[in-house]
């Protein structure tokens, strides 16, 4: 998974903006994958840069869960998901693998687990902080218990 990084970044704060560097990205792409790598773009909820993932040729997508995550009232969490609803359903339209993560927790995972065309959740920063208190066993089992009740 190509991800974008800032240098004074702690964790991922955004996508890739495939769009604007499609040329170097394109590159990229088929160097991966050129050496049998399977290749997925970690990319906002935003139809273009589906489309864009596509265009590159990668195989799969990440969607970046953080607005969502973070966001503060019911309106925007909703707003939010919707637009991972819609680049979900966009990426499956185009044959395009459809992965999600950033800031998923044992409380807002629920609806992005019921997300029929998303195969993945990429959950890491939660399990561990919890598994610190109940160890690991029980952190993940709590995190699969929590995705397969959605």
């Amino acid at each position: 998974t190509l991800v974008p990084e800032r240098r004074v970044e702690v964790t991922t704060e955004g996508g890739l903006d495939v769009q604007s560097q499609r040329e170097s990205l394109l590159k990229i792409v088929k160097m991966l994958q050129d050496g049998d790598i399977v290749v997925s773009l970690f990319i906002d909820a935003d139809l273009e840069q589906v489309r864009a993932a596509h265009k590159i040729g990668a195989e799969r997508i990440e969607i970046h869960t953080g607005r969502y995550c973070d966001a503060v009232t019911d309106a925007d969490r909703t707003k939010e998901l919707s637009r991972i609803v819609d680049a979900a359903k966009t990426a499956r339209k185009l044959g395009i693998g459809c992965a999600a993560g950033h800031g998923l927790n044992y409380h807002n995972v629920q609806p992005i687990a019921r997300i029929a065309e998303i195969d993945e959740l990429n959950i890491g920063h939660s399990i561990v902080a919890r598994a610190v208190l109940v160890g690991f066993e029980r952190a993940v089992r709590e995190m699969i218990d929590a995705m397969r009740s959605a």
